[in-house]
Parts: structure tokens; C-alpha cells; sequence
């Protein structure tokens, strides 16, 4: 009989633990993100599928296919082709497969290229009830994009200088609460 009311106690001392837990979440706010409308920041180092590099001065791309990174990817998901012009000292891409439903996003490929030719996309939204849609031709892909100039890293900040030789700065932009909140939210 003892037995019997102290499982009860036990019993009843858990539920009120987990329900004490529960009403104390119940009353946080929330950390959801409105996600069409609001996103999360992707941070610097995040993996995205790999995609091509087009050279700056050229506009074309800067893989001469030696298949470096075909024979480093450890999942057989990356296959290319290509033709050498006449007249030109190295080939260049016609085709570059992604399958990246074998990918297992390691990074193989993009430290065996030498020449820096492909790199990890940003790009976080792929989503397809279609495996076909997951088989990507980056050359392809990187035509289409048309010629815009590669995004140039920040530059160094400068040593500081005399207070009196620098202009004011410009006003902070306006933040909203809500940002704040989610932001921080992110962090942790």
C-alpha cells in the first residue's frame, strides 16, 4: 500500500514539473520567423550547392575542365565536359552536371579546384516534389544569369584618423523591435 502512494506522489510531482515547464514556455515570446516575409541572416560561411565563377575579365567562366573536381567528389555527383577552341591554350565548360541529390555538400570539389573556378552558392530555397529539378547544369545556369560584375569584397578599414578630418557619419537606419527580437533570437 506504501508503494502504491508513493508512485502516486512520484507521478504527480513529474506532471507538475513538466507542467511548470510547459506554462513557463507558454508565456515567453514566440521566436517564429514569418518566413516569406521575413528571413533569417544565412551566415558567411553557409553551403549552398556549388555553382561556377565567371572570370571578371573575360565574362566567361573560369573552369578549363581538368576534372579535378570530378575525380575529388567522394558521392560521383559532379560530371563535365568540354571542347578547346582554335587558337586557345586551354579548354573551356559546355556542360557542368550537378546531381545534387547525391551531394553531400563536403567541399571536396571546391578546395581541389585550383583556380578558385567554383564555389558554394548562397542559395538556401530549393525545394521540389521533381528529383529532375535537382540535376543541374551550372553552365547552363551561369549563361542564363547573363554577364553582371562579381560582387567585390569590402574593403579594409582604413587606420584611424584625425577626429577632424572625417566627415560625420550618417544616420543609423531605423530598426524595428520586431527585428531586434528575431535577430537575437537567431544568435542563440
Amino acid at each position: 500500500m506504501k508503494k502504491a502512494f508513493l508512485e502516486i506522489y512520484n507521478g504527480l510531482k513529474s506532471l507538475f514539473i513538466g507542467l511548470k515547464i510547459t506554462l513557463g514556455q507558454f508565456f515567453r515570446p514566440t521566436v517564429t520567423v514569418r518566413y516569406p516575409y521575413q528571413t533569417l541572416k544565412i551566415p558567411p560561411r553557409f553551403r549552398g550547392h556549388i555553382e561556377l565563377v565567371r572570370d571578371p575579365a573575360t565574362g566567361k567562366p573560369k573552369c578549363y575542365v581538368c576534372k579535378l573536381c570530378e575525380k575529388a567528389c567522394p558521392s560521383d555527383c559532379i560530371t563535365l565536359d568540354g571542347v578547346k577552341p582554335e587558337g586557345a591554350k586551354r579548354k573551356t565548360v559546355t556542360t557542368y552536371r550537378l546531381d545534387f541529390t547525391k551531394c553531400s555538400l563536403c567541399g571536396s570539389c571546391v578546395e581541389a579546384c585550383r583556380d578558385g573556378a567554383i564555389r558554394f552558392s548562397r542559395d538556401y530555397n530549393l525545394a521540389s516534389t521533381n528529383k529532375e529539378e535537382f540535376v543541374m547544369d551550372l553552365f547552363q545556369r551561369l549563361e542564363s544569369e547573363g554577364f553582371q560584375a562579381e560582387p567585390t569584397p569590402p574593403a579594409p578599414i582604413a587606420a584611424a584618423a584625425p577626429a577632424a578630418s572625417q566627415p560625420p557619419a550618417a544616420p543609423a537606419p531605423a530598426v524595428m523591435p520586431e527585428q531586434i527580437k528575431v535577430e537575437q533570437e537567431a544568435v542563440k
